[in-house]
């Protein structure tokens, strides 16, 4: 069952089995208030359940561009489009949540983004790899992100 993201009024749910719930919420609705007001979009996401296919090419990104494996339970997973991008996001029980952008067009920007929930600690997986920058959020507190350009066809 799919389930619109409110901005405005933050929820937890489909997040309840997270540690850090409240903060991967405000997370989740910062990326939907972001697709909103950028793109007039609503963003939606469906339990990892029913979105195994757009999981596992995530997955197979990872693995095939860092050799990474992600060690946590996926919860929650968005696929869409807006203009000529390919977005996909995976929210993971431990406060993670990571995002592809892969535009359809030849030659344009392509790359996976990580961002930690204010409170968790940066995954054993991704540490060796990736600095981390913070940002400000109303709603998710501080944000720590990192990304990785895709080289390759997906």
């Amino acid at each position: 069952m799919s389930y619109t993201v409110d901005f405005t009024n933050v929820s937890t749910t489909g997040l309840e089995s997270s540690p850090v719930a409240d903060a991967l919420a405000g997370l989740r609705a910062n990326e939907a208030r972001y697709f909103k007001n950028k793109y007039d979009h609503d963003f939606t996401v469906v339990p990892a359940s029913e979105a195994q296919e757009t999981i596992d090419w995530v997955h197979r990104i990872l693995k095939e561009e860092r050799d990474l494996v992600i060690s946590s339970t996926p919860l929650e997973a968005s696929a869409f489009q807006v203009e000529n991008i390919r977005m996909t996001y995976v929210f993971y029980e431990n406060g993670l949540s990571i995002n592809v952008m892969y535009t359809v067009d030849d030659g344009g920007k392509r790359a996976v983004g990580f961002k930690l929930s204010d409170g968790m600690e940066v995954p054993e997986e991704l540490a060796a790899q990736f600095k981390f920058a913070r940002q400000k959020s109303k709603l998710a507190g501080t944000i720590r992100g990192s990304y990785f350009v895709i080289k390759n066809e997906y």
